[in-house]
């Protein structure tokens, strides 16, 4: 159990803490990018540990969360087809569309299947040829390099019954579309530090030098959170503007090379557009022009469907640390796990889903009362 209960001593969590209390002298809002890190924040009471100058504020991190609605719809519409095998991770399967979700699909006989890894798609593909497999390949930069070894792989197996629905985005120009808006409070980032072991850091400099902004890449077990908090609130004291490497047992700053090779070769940069809070130019990847063959959208001709947000869902806001899920009037009541309005209630990931589960929606009656 190296490197998890070692993270996950109290006794040195809580060290960290004083010294972060030690160290602060003024308020300061920094925003964690990863819903990993938010649902480790609040599991373990995190944000209420740290001193009332340090106010957390949550991301747009969360892959599910902010995959948008119109491809939850197309990923609906060609799970519907009779010749389809529909492939996706489970957090996808309870993610409202704009009348229905993957389950209900399956429950009207659709074949939609829960894989562990796109891979286990391609197999599907090899084992029915008869079939069209389609994978639902979303995620930031973490998950791109599996999605994309799939599509190498069906190539070089000649396999012409697979595909993949994609909804790829990247951190960079979504904390740039962040501190870009005249709304932004945000004063400091941690950085996911996931994303940052595949692509290291050395996009970062140059975004916390143009917003004045440092930044810390940040593990997810609690020691891992509580010390890339501490580096940014050095930073932020310091007045000192650069990107500190806060999680160094697993990042380093040109990240995996192998991995963003693959990726060049068969995705490229598009504009993307992330649910509740817009289309972000070139804040996401689709597949080149000669990996058409393998582009769902384009093979099922789902490409020109379109879909409104629900107006009681205030999760674009949320995602954008504007507020905060017990600011909703419709969380706890209309929007809950079992009849969720938007993807942060039901996402493994979202920030929704962890006040409601850990107990944040009595915080949120309480105030309303």
């Amino acid at each position: 159990m190296k490197y998890v209960t070692e993270y996950r001593d109290a006794a040195l969590v809580k060290g960290v803490i004083e010294e972060i209390r030690r160290t602060v002298t003024r308020t300061w809002t920094i925003m964690e990018i990863c819903g990993g890190q938010t649902h480790a924040i609040v599991r373990h009471g995190i944000d209420q540990l740290l001193p009332k100058e340090i106010e957390l504020v949550h991301g747009p991190g969360c892959p599910v969360c902010v995959t948008p609605l119109e491809l939850i719809d197309k990923a609906l519409a060609i799970a519907a087809r009779p010749e389809v095998i529909f492939c996706s991770y489970g957090d996808m399967l309870r993610v409202p569309g704009s009348a229905r979700d993957l389950f209900s699909i399956k429950a009207q006989g659709g074949d939609v299947r829960v894989v562990y890894s796109p891979l286990d798609a391609v197999n599907l593909a090899q084992a029915n040829p008869d079939k069209q497999v389609v994978f639902f390949a979303i995620g930031f930069e973490t998950t791109a390099p599996p999605n994309v070894m799939s599509v190498l792989q069906a190539q070089r197996l000649g396999l012409k019954n697979y595909s993949i629905l994609v909804s790829h985005v990247c951190v960079p120009p979504a904390i740039q579309a962040i501190l870009s808006s005249p709304a932004n409070r945000v004063q400091g980032f941690l950085l996911a530090g996931h994303v940052c072991a595949v692509m290291g850091y050395w996009e970062y400099p140059s975004l916390s030098e143009k917003f004045r902004v440092p930044m810390a890449v940040t593990g997810f077990e609690p020691l891992d959170i509580v010390q890339g908090i501490l580096t940014t609130v050095r930073l932020l004291e310091d007045g000192r503007v650069e990107v500190a490497n806060a999680y160094p047992r697993a990042v380093t700053l040109e990240g995996n090379r192998p991995a963003q090779a693959a990726i060049s070769k068969v995705f490229m940069a598009c504009d993307r557009k992330w649910r509740g809070i817009g289309t972000i130019p070139m804040s996401g990847w689709c597949l080149r022009p000669a990996f058409d063959e393998f582009n769902a959208e384009k093979r099922f001709e789902v490409e020109s469907i379109t879909a409104d947000e629900s107006p009681l869902c205030i999760a674009g806001q949320i995602l954008q640390g504007l507020k905060k899920p017990h600011d909703c009037t419709a969380f706890g009541k209309e929007c809950t796990t079992e009849h969720p309005l938007g993807a942060t209630m039901v996402s493994s990931e979202g920030a929704c889903a962890a006040y409601y589960r850990y107990g944040r929606v009595e915080m949120n009656q309480s105030m309303q009362s």
